[in-house]
């Protein structure tokens, strides 16, 4: 990322004890996030709403996913509810993407497109990524669905991988760093036989789709930036049974599955940074 000399300018809707505070590491030499990306109240109201929608199309497409549908048909739950709440699937033409939703089915670490004749079989395991964009506010949040009767060593990637998240939650603590959140869900991840996917990450998000900064799920204690109160990003570890390395199917340019055809998992929310802790905002 390069470096912007003038984001740290004064910012009059951060309370002057938090710029003190900020102003105060960066002399330190800590890296600290450019004020641009802490959220005005009104900005926080406006991604909380975006993300209320967000939580109802999961929720939808978990009411209704099962064996022997499509994942055309899930991207058109997605499709219709969001569009249906006055919003829009954020995923859907960004950059050429051609859904409204990633559709991740086993050895698919993410990104993978809808299609109609891609179907859930029984012992499946999907990540359904959405993304919402309601009255100019983005948020993003994906979660597994284990389909019919899953394996046994599958279904523990799936709860391990959900158990990283909640660890990189709690770990992303305002005055924290970054780096102790990859750290804590990498340090899990591998305790459990696991490897943590390096060539993708998480991201602020709330006035983009994707903004800084970048949100590694594994990394050193004590580095990278500081965390501070106001930042929306979110935590969306990609934890891979087998081997960490990843590529991108050259046919679409999008779709990114293991190298070795082991399943991958992945857990996503957006989180806020309070002044006490952190608000999980979508589900």
């Amino acid at each position: 990322m390069k470096k912007n000399h003038h984001n740290n300018k004064k910012a009059s809707h951060i309370l002057p004890e938090i710029e003190k505070k900020i102003l105060t590491y960066k002399h330190f030499g800590y890296k600290v996030p450019p004020f641009r990306i802490i959220r005005t109240p009104e900005q926080i109201e406006g991604i909380k709403a975006s993300a209320r929608i967000n939580t109802g199309v999961l929720d939808c497409v978990a009411a209704n996913i099962k064996e022997g549908m499509s994942t055309a048909e899930i991207d058109k739950l997605v499709y219709d509810y969001t569009t249906s709440h006055n919003a829009i699937p954020a995923p859907l033409n960004y950059e050429g993407f051609p859904k409204s939703v990633c559709t991740s089915i086993n050895q698919v670490v993410c990104h993978g497109i809808p299609d109609e004749n891609e179907i859930l079989k029984n012992g499946d395991i999907i990540n359904v990524d959405v993304s919402t964009i309601y009255e100019g506010y983005f948020s993003d949040a994906s979660r597994m669905f284990m389909i019919g009767d899953v394996k046994e060593e599958w279904k523990r990637l799936v709860e391990v991988t959900k158990e990283c998240l909640e660890i990189g939650i709690a770990t992303a603590q305002p005055w924290a760093r970054l780096g102790d959140v990859g750290a804590a869900i990498q340090e899990h991840a591998e305790k459990n036989g696991y490897s943590v996917v390096r060539d993708l990450c998480g991201h602020g998000v709330g006035l983009k789709f994707h903004e800084v900064p970048n949100v590694e799920h594994f990394g050193k204690k004590g580095t990278g930036m500081l965390i501070v109160p106001g930042m929306t990003f979110t935590i969306e570890p990609m934890i891979n049974m087998g081997k960490y390395q990843v590529y991108v199917d050259e046919k679409n340019g999008w779709t990114v599955l293991t190298e070795d055809g082991l399943p991958s998992a992945q857990w996503e929310h957006t989180i806020l940074i309070t002044e006490t802790g952190n608000e999980i905002l979508t589900w």
